[in-house]
């Protein structure tokens, strides 16, 4: 059996990091270098081992045979590697090593926003990155420990964590638009208004879901603006631009403050939770679940 050394298991970490993530550009930046320093180590790699590992074309980087024989031994044993030093967690005071979240834009100002500056300072050997990201993405092939999504978005072989109550979706429009505005007396009335519609991660245009009491309706209108952020619509709602959709917590301060009213205030739409998702053949890493214990412990609630 051929002996490794240092730089062999090196290369062949980028080799399973160029593999997973699908191409050289991606896996560079995961790993932090140059897609041409990935090329030649990849290319030392495969003149040593005699054996070529990837069919290259100017479009795609694909496994050849040998490469998938590879990727699949090396999983396993990178993932006892991975599981042995995550294991030393539990024996460290505080946890070391990366931590990576893709978080969407809700997620990232009514959850973690509040606790991050506590945990980066307790946690100060914990590499943290957060990726703030309302696209659908696969967390695992974009190398990611975990993510925050609402609960009817999580994959089902994810294990997920609630981080919240269920949430409160409602209207809102700045008190210049609504004093100029027809009258709105009824959901109906929504079609004679400016409203702001949102493409969600998926790419689709959602329509606003609203009930009050035993009543519900779906708003679906001539959008004046689509829009894919959540604070551009409420920037847009506050400066007179028409009637957003959105979380209450969103906007807790400016409807405080007046800067911005409820429309129709007897009807919103009660949405799932924050839920906090990872693999499920993964163990929960201690950097993730100190950031969990976080979260809970001041109360961090949307």
């Amino acid at each position: 059996m051929a002996r490794l050394t240092r730089g062999d298991l090196g290369d062949l970490n980028m080799f399973r990091q160029i593999a997973e993530s699908g191409g050289f550009r991606k896996a560079a930046a995961h790993l932090d270098v140059s897609p041409s320093a990935l090329s030649h180590a990849m290319r030392g790699l495969e003149g040593r081992q005699g054996v070529r590992l990837f069919n290259r074309t100017n479009r795609s980087v694909t496994l050849t045979p040998a490469g998938q024989e590879l990727l699949t031994r090396l999983n396993a044993g990178f993932g006892e590697i991975e599981l042995g030093l995550e294991t030393l967690n539990r024996y460290r005071d505080r946890p070391i090593g990366q931590l990576r979240l893709n978080i969407m834009s809700d997620a990232a100002r009514l959850i973690l926003a509040p606790i991050l500056a506590k945990y980066v300072s307790t946690f100060p050997d914990v590499r943290l990155e957060v990726v703030v990201q309302d696209d659908v993405v696969d967390i695992v092939n974009d190398g990611f420990d975990a993510g925050i999504r609402y609960g009817g978005h999580v994959p089902e072989d994810m294990v997920a964590i609630p981080l919240c109550r269920e949430l409160r979706w409602v209207m809102v429009a700045s008190p210049g638009y609504l004093d100029e505005a027809p009258p709105l007396r009824s959901p109906a009335d929504l079609a004679h208004h400016r409203c702001l519609g949102i493409r969600m991660g998926n790419k689709q245009i959602y329509h606003w879901e609203i009930e009050s009491g035993e009543e519900s309706a779906v708003v679906s209108v001539e959008w004046a603006a689509i829009l894919n952020e959540t604070n551009l619509s409420i920037e847009l709602a506050e400066t007179g631009g028409g009637i957003a959709y959105c979380l209450e917590s969103r906007v807790s301060k400016q409807l405080a403050d007046g800067s911005l009213r409820e429309v129709l205030p007897a009807w919103s739409s009660m949405g799932p939770a924050f839920h906090l998702y990872y693999p499920s053949r993964r163990q929960l890493p201690e950097a993730l679940r100190a950031l969990l214990r976080m979260i809970q412990s001041e109360g961090v609630s949307a």
